[in-house]
């Protein structure tokens, strides 16, 4: 169980991300969490740097979307300015906002990034359809909600679990 909650890849932030080795593998559409991902849960608005992040994404020929469980008036007031077509109250990780996501896109599930900062809902959901999972440190957990909050401590078991199994290396996330 605990082996689905592994991403495929680890990084500090959005920005770590190499989109052009990803793209050189075949991979045309990233599906990102909002919340403690793109900014912190309370922040309003995209950063200049991650407008440019977006700017970056699509320069380099990716099809973007953000699949989010939050609701609708924060969902869209963040991604409608931006232009970036979303997915709200999705339940993840659920199986169907990820298919809708692809769905809009155009694309199958090898095809599919999927990047989020949490594993129960963000890495477990894009594994279990076969995408390609990429873990972020979340930005700022002091905003976190309760459901958030009570996802960190089930996390924090996987890790132990996983890290004594020899699966969960730290200095990985530094690829």
């Amino acid at each position: 169980m605990f082996k689905m909650l592994m991403p495929k890849l680890r990084v500090d932030t959005v920005f770590d991300i190499n989109l052009e080795e990803l793209y050189a593998q075949g991979y045309r559409g990233i599906i990102t969490d909002l919340d403690n991902t793109l900014v912190g849960a309370k922040a309003p608005d995209a950063t200049p740097e991650l407008i440019e992040w977006f700017a970056r994404v699509k320069k380099a020929g990716f099809k973007l979307m953000i699949v989010s469980n939050n609701n609708l008036n924060r969902v869209s007031l963040f991604a409608t300015p931006l232009d970036i077509q979303f997915v709200h109250s999705a339940r993840k990780p659920s199986n169907a906002p990820f298919r809708r996501a692809m769905k809009m896109m155009e694309l199958t599930p090898d095809k599919t990034i999927v990047v989020g900062d949490q594993m129960l809902t963000d890495v477990y959901g894009g594994n279990r359809l076969g995408l390609h999972t990429v873990l972020v440190l979340p930005i700022s957990i002091g905003d976190e909600g309760f459901m958030t909050r009570f996802n960190r401590r089930v996390e924090r078991i996987a890790l132990t679990s996983l890290r004594k199994k020899g699966l969960w290396l730290e200095e990985e996330n530094k690829k």
